[in-house]
């Protein structure tokens, strides 16, 4: 892969989705709670944040908000994380949330038999409502400059208008020089009432050709882009990584424009205790991380980690190997953390990289 020089750029990664408010309970339950603690968050914005607060790379996200005090203090949540917000629009706010809003998302973490329990309230949210001509491309990838740009399904399932932002951007970003990466990021709620997988597959199809890395988890190649699993009746939570591979393989050589595929592997024992791996692809290579148990905090977040370090990796030009071995240790350790992004240090992952024990630090 060609990836444009640092010094030539002012971003290495800019993210474009939506930033939503978080809500999240504790070790209680959403229906049941008196308190909630919020964190900022967004599939696409965590990638972004974590190369800035835990690699230390330029990173930036394209997005929108209501200008009302919700809308601020994502903002004032987000200037923690040290992403640029130059790219964030301000829209007016109508003092009820009638014409937009800015999104909700209440998440409790589960516990052992309990699962994790999402529940959003993102309806007519500003970021929905952009459209392709709301920012200048050109300048932003010709003259300013990004090395990386990332988006993903959920930012396409916002709205009819989200996937054309998408392309449009995708489009002058590679005309430009800058590569593109895309989490397929399925989420059944967000398509089930604008056509379902679908849409969803027809969405996503439509961008492929435009993207150089792909991210995945077990269930996204099927749902998100329609491939089966040839010569297997098994459920992707029994699939081997064999099997993975050969979907990886698919997937290349129907768009053989993507460079880089990566996926995580998840057997969630428990709402606390996972097997967490990943298997990746780079020009022709494979490389697994195999799945070791890890103890869960709030697991919220955990593939965006793995994206943002797995990036780190191409963006450093380290190879694949040490690309997923950073994304899955970065994962792993933003899932040891409440809230959907990472609070873990470069010197915590490449310590984690290299097989360290969890005793105590002085």
């Amino acid at each position: 892969m060609e990836i444009k020089q640092a010094s030539d750029c002012r971003w290495d990664l800019i993210s474009m989705g939506e930033v939503m408010l978080r809500l999240d309970p504790g070790p209680g339950r959403i229906h049941t709670a008196r308190n909630f603690d919020v964190w900022e968050g967004g599939g696409e914005y965590n990638v972004a944040r974590g190369l800035r607060r835990c690699f230390g790379l330029r990173t930036g996200v394209v997005t929108a908000l209501a200008d009302n005090p919700v809308g601020h203090l994502i903002e004032d949540l987000m200037l923690q994380g040290g992403v640029d917000l130059s790219l964030l629009r301000w829209l007016p706010y109508d003092g009820v949330g009638r014409a937009l809003r800015n999104g909700l998302n209440f998440t409790e973490r589960g516990h052992g038999p309990r699962a994790a329990v999402g529940c959003s309230d993102r309806g007519h949210t500003a970021v929905s409502q952009l459209a392709p001509g709301d920012f200048d491309w050109d300048y932003i990838f010709g003259q300013l400059g990004a090395r990386w740009l990332h988006s993903g399904g959920i930012f396409c399932a916002l709205s009819e208008s989200t996937p054309a932002v998408a392309k449009c951007a995708f489009e002058l970003a590679k005309a430009n020089g800058t590569l593109v990466s895309y989490d397929l990021n399925y989420r059944d709620s967000l398509w089930r009432s604008v056509g379902g997988q679908k849409q969803a597959q027809k969405v996503n199809r439509d961008l492929m050709r435009l993207v150089d890395v792909l991210f995945g988890n077990e269930e996204d190649f099927s749902a998100a882009l329609g491939f089966e699993v040839a010569g297997t009746d098994a459920s992707f939570s029994e699939l081997s990584t064999d099997n993975f591979r050969r979907m990886i393989a698919r997937v290349v050589e129907t768009y053989p424009n993507i460079k880089a595929v990566a996926t995580t592997l998840r057997t969630a024992r428990s709402a606390t205790m996972n097997a967490w791996g990943a298997v990746g692809y780079l020009e022709g290579d494979f490389f697994e991380v195999a799945q070791q148990d890890i103890e869960i905090n709030d697991r919220v977040g955990g593939g965006d980690s793995f994206a943002s370090g797995f990036i780190c990796g191409l963006l450093e030009e380290r190879g694949l190997e040490w690309a997923l071995r950073c994304g899955v240790a970065h994962g792993a350790l933003a899932m040891s953390t409440p809230g959907d992004t990472s609070m873990a240090t470069r010197t915590e992952v490449e310590r984690l990289m290299k097989g360290s024990s969890a005793r105590i630090s002085r």
